[in-house]
């Protein structure tokens, strides 16, 4: 599977984060459990783990037991694989009109799988709104599904949407969604948005998406060229996240999941340094209230092993994906708008020459 990168497009280089003030200057009244440490050194490790690989470094890239034999999203969502190869291969590649890349984006999200995608195009060229034909996507997507391959990736469950487009195949109630929301005018109506909770509830007016769903889509929108917002403006805890905070929070002293989330991210730089934690942002780029939620997603699961003691809101006790190492070599890849893929080179290449 090839990446292909578009050429970095913003050139300036900052050197240095500048650490906002913080909003949440103590813990108190909150009163935290053991897994609000481990959040902590989980991200800390997950992503020394994930500079390990892209250096070049030979697996296994961690000494910790947990995160060798499970498979765990990296500290920042735009850095996970699937995340990489939308924003190179699917947002940054291919016609730039507002119409085409809402077009890809959706069209990839649903299923959110590469290798889905990737049949797509090898039967079908390249994939555009304009010469959209449901039928041959759909004899494509049902030829897959007849020879017993996954179209759907695991990472979350797409609702079938059977009872607003009246298809038995799901595959075909998405094709249907996407045609409705490009009929509908999504991309002139993301145009016409101010701010991501804008595009969240547009996202959430459509059949079939809920919070979580529409979050995270409204995210892979804003990593797109048609529209820029902060990320640290807006979140929506999904159900993984709201487990995770449950297990790191004993008693959250009256704040909201929205609260503590950005409460992690406010206090991140202290939390890493009162551990000793020596934790290497991407560049000069922060997490972001996205990633915060999504590692309160990823501790919930590090907690069962870790902590099965502290019970969450689901009460799962095992996680069930098993780590398998690949030698595909990684080469990190974002939106050029956030300024720091020449940072990031300059990171992995200043290491990697290190004795």
């Amino acid at each position: 599977m090839s990446v292909q990168r578009p050429a970095q497009t913003k050139n300036q280089l900052v050197t240095s984060a500048v650490r906002a003030p913080y909003v949440f200057a103590r813990l108190d009244p909150v009163k935290t459990t053991p897994v609000f440490d481990s959040y902590w050194n989980f991200a800390a490790e997950r992503q020394a783990a994930m500079f390990r690989r892209v250096r070049g470094c030979p697996p296994p890239w961690t000494d910790d037991p947990v995160l060798r034999r499970h498979r765990f999203t990296n500290a920042y969502r735009a850095a996970d694989r699937v995340s990489q190869y939308l924003i190179a291969n699917v947002i940054y590649k291919g016609r730039s009109t507002p119409e085409e890349v809402v077009f890809r984006i959706m069209l990839f999200k649903l299923f959110n799988k590469i290798e889905t995608w990737e049949l797509l195009e090898n039967h079908l060229g390249e994939l555009t709104w304009k010469n959209y034909s449901r039928s041959k996507y759909s004899r494509v997507l049902s030829g897959a599904r007849a020879a017993k391959k996954r179209i759907y990736s695991a990472a979350y469950i797409m609702p079938s949407g059977g009872a607003s487009f009246g298809f038995q195949e799901k595959h075909r109630n998405h094709l249907a969604l996407i045609e409705y929301m490009m009929k509908n005018s999504l991309a002139k109506r993301i145009g016409r948005a101010a701010t991501l909770s804008a595009v969240y509830e547009i996202l959430r007016s459509y059949p079939t998406l809920g919070p979580f769903l529409a979050f995270q889509f409204t995210i892979d929108i804003n990593y797109s060229p048609i529209f820029d917002d902060d990320e640290m403006s807006f979140v929506v805890p999904g159900p993984g996240a709201r487990d995770g905070i449950a297990k790191c929070f004993k008693d959250r002293g009256g704040l909201s999941d929205v609260d503590l989330i950005k409460l992690m991210a406010d206090r991140q730089e202290h939390e890493f340094e009162k551990r000793r934690l020596q934790f290497e942002c991407l560049g000069d780029r922060r997490l972001q209230l996205i990633d915060c939620q999504n590692l309160f997603c990823e501790v919930d699961k590090y907690a069962r092993v870790m902590h099965p003691d502290v019970k969450g809101l689901t009460k799962r006790t095992r996680i069930k994906q098993v780590f398998k190492a690949k030698s595909t070599p990684v080469d990190l890849w974002f939106p050029p708008k956030w300024g720091i893929n020449d940072m990031v080179r300059e990171q992995i290449q200043k290491r990697s020459a290190s004795p």
